[in-house]
């Protein structure tokens, strides 16, 4: 049985999808999970999160090496072959880091021109295009993976559309800003667009032997991120974006209606209200760890030995809420 795949992706950047994705990880890692991160966002800010500048060289440097995910498809690129097995970070024993490239951006024009070619039957079309599938799942076998999280950049292009095919599952990380919203009229459209595009190419790949993903990429909640809190409640400034997140990921992303005006916190969609950590995140950077994994010789005493502990209940939380709507069992 194949890991579930699991995009955290936002067209909006600055939202905090990058540590949403980092504690994530390590949150199924405490829980007893073996996980896959996989960074395939061009700027590789997961990657900088998990390495420190001495790993980042080594990997950048060690050039002969499948050892990030632009060069695990140089054979293909190349036409000299198909994509390499990569080699992986071990980060943890049970978490593993499938390394960003900051040259995976020139993939994007090769992505972009052989998406056509799938509809002409090509088959080097329906390998590129199935490239990011394909080695996730040479990553998750190698191994014996039970979940698979991906981030992605904040942009539609061509290689965001071949890693959310890639998807099982969708993850849309929020700010409460009018910026968030306006992305979520982007997003919803964009999504269908590009199953419906994917599912009419898929009957036809000429090669029998190639296995290609299904392109679910089933929307399952939001996450609203960094907004700051008074006396429990989110400030008035927040309140106003945030009442309006149900009905327009409701419209926009399910193509449902929302006629009950449901409050964020009643909405099954919500998977999570995250706080703005303030002084705990930087902190954390500086570690070199998750929030709540810090410790009073990182400097988290007093009232910062409290707050660790509610960041780790927060993502505890939202871990089991995010298994249980992708059918992942938790040991």
């Amino acid at each position: 049985m194949r890991p579930p795949i699991i995009a955290f992706f936002n067209n909006k950047g600055g939202v905090g999808k990058t540590s949403l994705v980092y504690h994530l990880a390590w949150m199924y890692r405490d829980l007893g999970l073996n996980v896959l991160a996989a960074d395939f966002d061009p700027q590789a800010n997961l990657t900088s999160a998990f390495l420190d500048e001495e790993q980042l060289e080594e990997i950048w440097l060690a050039s002969d090496q499948p050892n990030t995910v632009f060069r695990c498809f140089q054979p293909l690129i190349r036409g000299i072959g198909d994509i390499s097995d990569p080699a992986l970070s071990v980060i943890e024993e049970g978490l593993l880091l499938l390394n960003g490239d900051l040259q995976l951006s020139s993939f994007e024009d090769d992505l972009s021109t052989e998406w056509p070619g799938c509809l002409d039957r090509k088959e080097r079309s329906f390998r590129v295009i199935s490239s990011f599938w394909r080695l996730l799942q040479k990553a998750a076998d190698q191994h014996q993976s039970s979940v698979i999280l991906m981030d992605l950049g904040p942009n539609l292009g061509a290689i965001n559309r071949s890693a959310l095919i890639a998807a099982d599952y969708v993850v849309v990380p929020l700010s409460p800003d009018l910026f968030s919203l306006q992305g979520l009229k982007n997003l919803g459209p964009t999504l269908r667009r590009w199953r419906e595009e994917w599912q009419e190419r898929t009957s036809k790949n000429p090669a029998s032997d190639l296995h290609v993903p299904l392109g679910t990429m089933q929307p399952i909640g939001y996450i609203i991120l960094n907004h700051a809190v008074r006396l429990d409640r989110p400030v008035k400034a927040f309140q106003r974006w945030i009442e309006r997140i149900p009905t327009t990921y409701h419209q926009e992303v399910l193509l449902e209606s929302n006629s009950n005006n449901t409050d964020v916190t009643a909405d099954p969609n919500c998977l999570a209200l995250l706080k703005n950590y303030q002084s705990l995140m930087p902190m954390a950077q500086e570690a070199h760890k998750p929030i709540f994994h810090l410790k009073p010789a990182d400097g988290a005493i007093a009232s910062h030995s409290t707050a660790v502990q509610n960041v780790y209940w927060d993502f505890k939380q939202l871990a089991e809420r995010i298994a249980k709507s992708v059918d992942l069992h938790l040991p």
